[in-house]
């Protein structure tokens, strides 16, 4: 890969500002935890996995800037930061669970407001290099039930730019091309705010995948011509009965893969996994702002005043999912125990 979503500094982190590709590459500098939270809000950086890491980044900046020798005090202003950075993006777990794990850290007794920023950086140096190899360990379970010489749709971006690299979703075609397979990925636009057009197709054609960009409706005829042979995707949170939340257009896309008898495939790590939500029903779907509705490249497609809605995720019930790829192995229904059993 020729580019890095994330890069750590000694006092700051590098972010690949995701808005302005394809065509631009510039990276933004992330000097304070407001930084990290406006990064994640506004979609310089998105992604489960690359908001977790970013997010724990976050965590230790925000604790290099608490001027106090108080512990409690010191402990009472980052616990309020770090819930100002879990509200950036409600529904994608990987945030949370980064956050409180950096809280963990500094919530030790071994720890002293002189020391808890070090601790920190470590952490979340260590979560930056968890979540590659995990990539690539879930990358090689998937790889397998990737067929020779099939066509692969995949909806949204879970590549490398949604991670610290390699990617979940994608991660899983590249290790299938690694091992040898000849794929072919049909990657959909990904509306409103066209991660798969702008991310997913420039991210593969940067690492000479035969792609090909289709837009979200297009899904249903291709599966009907026989053109499409499996359907994987990453995901923002998963609850304990598999049920999947994804960027909005997953369910469809899951429904149309069972009517035309096609796998389904979801990848995603451990910390994607919300043992905490019991099914789908209650997992936060995030209203994202309406411009991203009504223009594109700032240019207004609508007419002023209509009514707008831009949920940006949807929820896709186990029954449609053919299997969950983490970098444990490989989850097949019945969901539950596989879950349980994932998580400890």
């Amino acid at each position: 890969m020729a580019f890095f979503t994330l890069i750590p500094k000694k006092d700051h982190i590098l972010l690949l500002d995701q808005r302005l590709l394809p065509g631009t590459t510039r990276y933004i500098r992330i000097r304070t935890y407001r930084d990290a939270f406006d990064g994640i809000r506004q979609m310089a950086v998105r992604g489960a996995p690359a908001i977790g890491v970013t997010a724990a980044f976050g965590v230790w900046l925000g604790a290099r800037s608490i001027r106090t020798n108080d512990p409690r005090r010191y402990l009472a202003e980052l616990e309020k930061m770090c819930r100002h950075l879990i509200s950036a993006r409600p529904t994608a777990y990987n945030l949370s669970w980064a956050v409180n794990r950096m809280l963990g850290v500094a919530r030790s007794g071994r720890q002293t407001p002189s020391t808890t920023a070090a601790a920190l950086y470590k952490e979340a140096v260590r979560m930056y290099h968890e979540d590659i190899d995990a990539n690539r360990k879930m990358g090689a379970f998937g790889a397998r039930l990737i067929k020779n010489n099939s066509t692969v749709l995949t909806h949204c971006n879970a590549g490398a730019l949604a991670t610290a690299g390699y990617g979940t979703a994608l991660g899983v075609l590249r290790s299938a091309q690694e091992a040898g397979k000849h794929i072919r990925i049909f990657a959909d636009e990904t509306r409103p705010f066209l991660q798969g057009a702008r991310l997913t197709a420039w991210e593969l054609q940067q690492d000479g995948f035969d792609v090909t960009l289709i837009t979200d409706n297009m899904a249903g005829w291709m599966m009907k011509q026989g053109l499409i042979n499996a359907c994987v995707v990453g995901a923002d949170r998963i609850a304990a009965n598999g049920d999947v939340a994804n960027k909005v257009g997953t369910y469809s896309v899951a429904v149309l893969a069972r009517v035309h008898g096609i796998p389904f495939y979801v990848a995603a790590p451990s910390s994607t996994f919300d043992p905490a939500i019991a099914t789908g029903s209650g997992i936060v779907i995030e209203e994202r702002p309406v411009h991203e509705v009504i223009t594109i490249a700032g240019k207004q497609i609508a007419p002023n005043g209509i009514k707008v809605r831009n949920p940006a995720f949807d929820v896709t019930p186990a029954k449609y999912i053919t299997a969950l790829i983490t970098e444990k192995g490989v989850i097949f229904p019945p969901y539950k125990k596989g879950i349980r059993a994932l998580l400890g």
